[in-house]
């Protein structure tokens, strides 16, 4: 019961998260599973967490699709790209000692936390003519995010959000909408990865997806709200 509780508990706040602000939240899912939950073998609880993660992130992108959140082209090149990059950085993180790993994981938690902290300005950006420029970093975004989601076993949407603004100049709820679809499809191919190796609890991953739906549902209403405030979602993503 107390596993059952923590994973619910663990997947609704990964799940509330997705859905405010199409990232952040997956960076969590190995850390919860580990020591909340209590997963014993890094790498089952990168694979499990993937699996889960990807399965929030679909189930938080249908709510925002609905809405009519997701520039679909944009999305679809930058999730197809990245899944060369997360297919290539699985089978690397899998070949890796899982102590390692986690040291690895744990140095990126504490960069992304610094990184947060610093104070920053609001970006004004424009939207911009799709030409060759905008593809070239747009393709680089998606390889470069799609490998570190499939070695470290997170979604990445803390980096395709602001990448998908600075390369694409796209409203912040659009690129919200629009990461998830590439979350979803990083996290995919990285558990398949996994799960050909044996390294997927499913009976766990199931347990969290449920608790993300929960979280999901009202992290997407809470983004669609606060979209409809000039800035705000920004200024939350930067906190």
């Amino acid at each position: 019961m107390n596993t059952l509780v923590s994973a619910i508990g663990s997947g609704s706040l990964v799940g509330f998260t997705l859905g405010l602000l199409g990232g952040g939240g997956s960076i969590l899912a190995t850390p919860l599973l580990l020591y909340v939950v209590g997963v014993s073998q890094p790498h089952i609880a990168i694979g499990t967490g993937a699996l889960a993660v990807s399965a929030n992130a679909i189930l938080n992108f249908v709510s925002h699709a609905l809405k009519g959140h997701v520039r679909w082209r944009c999305g679809a090149v930058f999730a197809a790209l990245g899944v060369v990059g997360a297919l290539a950085g699985s089978s690397l993180g899998k070949a890796m000692d899982g102590s390692q790993l986690l040291l690895l994981f744990g140095l990126v938690m504490i960069v992304v936390g610094l990184l947060m902290l610093q104070p920053r300005k609001t970006l004004e950006v424009a939207p911009k003519p799709v030409d060759a420029r905008m593809c070239l970093m747009t393709a680089l975004v998606a390889l470069a995010t799609g490998a570190a989601s499939g070695f470290f076993g997170i979604g990445g949407g803390f980096l395709i959000v602001p990448g998908l603004i600075l390369a694409t100049g796209m409203p912040m709820i659009n690129a919200v909408g629009t990461s998830l679809l590439a979350v979803a499809a990083f996290g995919l191919a990285t558990a398949i990865n996994y799960a050909l190796s044996g390294l997927v609890d499913w009976a766990l991953a199931g347990e969290f997806i449920l608790g993300g739906l929960i979280g999901g549902l009202l992290g997407t209403w809470t983004s669609t709200r606060l979209g409809a405030h000039k800035n705000t979602l920004n200024r939350i993503l930067r906190q």
